[in-house]
């Protein structure tokens, strides 16, 4: 039986012909059963194209990479599916996570969109594709620690493309920092002087006075910001001096406000009221008689409101705060550091550190998730604490 050849007289191997065009192609069954076709311009690697197309991996090689992928079991058409459609994938088998995680799933999903390797196929993105991704997201104004977080779900996302056999390596398995700079600034407690600085401008400012009880609050509970604007009446025990922590308050301009359970599921917990807190929680109570508060999603009479009953959120008290250094910068020599609300909860989490309480009970306290993140806490202690110490051992 007579071999077929191309339009050279070169004699074409089984599932391989040339059409009318000059285009080369290869029919073959995937590893489903199904004919599939792969095409190329080039029989071999050293044909050249034809002119006015353009260059590309020649039918052959095509076929061994295709022969290759059968034999290690690819999926051969899944390995084509883009960096977008493989994230899409990947969130489409967790989808039952809470709203800020669909919205961080949502801001990664744009990145990749407008950047040139969310339309690459999953098969063509190399280590260094994904190196120079990390780059050129920093060079778009990008935080370390954001890059960073999008690196580890793509990384996730390439291990589930490696378990559905699309691909055979993870491109995303490096370490960011060997390929950009960490310049995120570490957090910083604020130190004994500082938080008693604090304290004594909020309570006598005329303008600030009124967040003198936040502020006291936070560094005596270490609540996270979000879980003091979700707190109602009913979450506070005086009797048993108590702060029942099951839910957090949020807000997007796309939901607008909502309650969601709390950032954790060791979130879930009862912090004790010392003197100071209880006090202060007092104070809050009485100032919030008669403001109805609004109801969200069943929850009602919250304990921190705008004058027209409306929850106070986090990104509110994160510029108040700002703006309260700022006035007393203008206005003293010994300025006090910028701090968030979440630097207050960092500080109170660190005294208590200082003070050596038990690892186990501050992180029941704090709702960390992991004793990792508490026992960091005891690695980072003030100078004050470490002045503290050496004169408690030259006793």
């Amino acid at each position: 039986m007579e071999k077929r050849r191309d339009l050279k007289g070169r004699i074409l191997n089984n599932g391989e012909s040339q059409r009318k065009d000059g285009r080369y192609a290869f029919k073959y069954m995937d590893a489903f059963g199904k004919v599939q076709f792969a095409y190329s311009w080039k029989l071999t690697a050293t044909d050249r194209v034809p002119k006015g197309k353009r260059d590309c991996i020649s039918l052959r090689e095509k076929e061994n990479e295709i022969q290759k992928d059968l034999s290690d079991g690819i999926d051969t058409i899944g390995k084509k599916m883009t960096l977008c459609e493989l994230y899409k994938k990947q969130n489409a088998s967790r989808a039952n996570v809470k709203k800020s995680t669909l919205l961080g799933r949502q801001r990664l999903m744009r990145a990749l969109e407008q950047d040139i390797l969310g339309l690459r196929s999953i098969d063509s993105i190399k280590p260094s594709d994904a190196k120079e991704w990390a780059v050129r997201m920093k060079a778009k104004g990008y935080a370390y620690k954001t890059i960073n977080n999008y690196k580890r779900s793509l990384k996730a996302a390439f291990y589930i493309a490696i378990q559905d056999d699309y691909v055979r390596k993870n491109p995303f398995d490096y370490k960011m920092s060997d390929v950009i700079a960490d310049d995120s600034k570490p957090r910083e407690a604020l130190t004994e002087d500082e938080e008693k600085k604090l304290l004594a401008f909020a309570k006598t400012d005329m303008i600030y006075k009124k967040y003198y009880d936040v502020i006291v609050i936070l560094l005596n509970t270490g609540l996270r910001i979000s879980e003091l604007c979700g707190l109602t009446v009913k979450d506070l025990d005086f009797e048993k001096r108590l702060i029942h922590v099951n839910h957090q308050l949020l807000k997007d301009s796309e939901h607008g406000y909502y309650i969601d359970t709390p950032k954790t599921k060791s979130g879930v917990r009862q912090v004790p009221m010392n003197q100071t807190a209880y006090e202060a929680f007092k104070h809050v109570l009485k100032q919030c008689e008669g403001i109805q508060s609004d109801i969200i999603d069943g929850y009602s009479d919250f304990l921190f409101l705008t004058q027209e009953g409306h929850p106070v959120i986090a990104q509110y008290y994160s510029a108040t705060f700002r703006n309260l250094v700022t006035k007393y910068n203008k206005t003293h020599e010994d300025e006090l550091p910028y701090f968030s609300p979440h630097v207050l909860r960092h500080t109170f989490c660190t005294r208590l550190a200082g003070k050596n309480m038990n690892p186990k009970s501050l992180q029941y306290i704090m709702g960390h998730s992991s004793i990792e993140i508490t026992l960091n806490l005891y690695a980072h202690v003030t100078i004050d604490g470490i002045q503290a110490e050496m004169e408690r051992l030259a006793e």
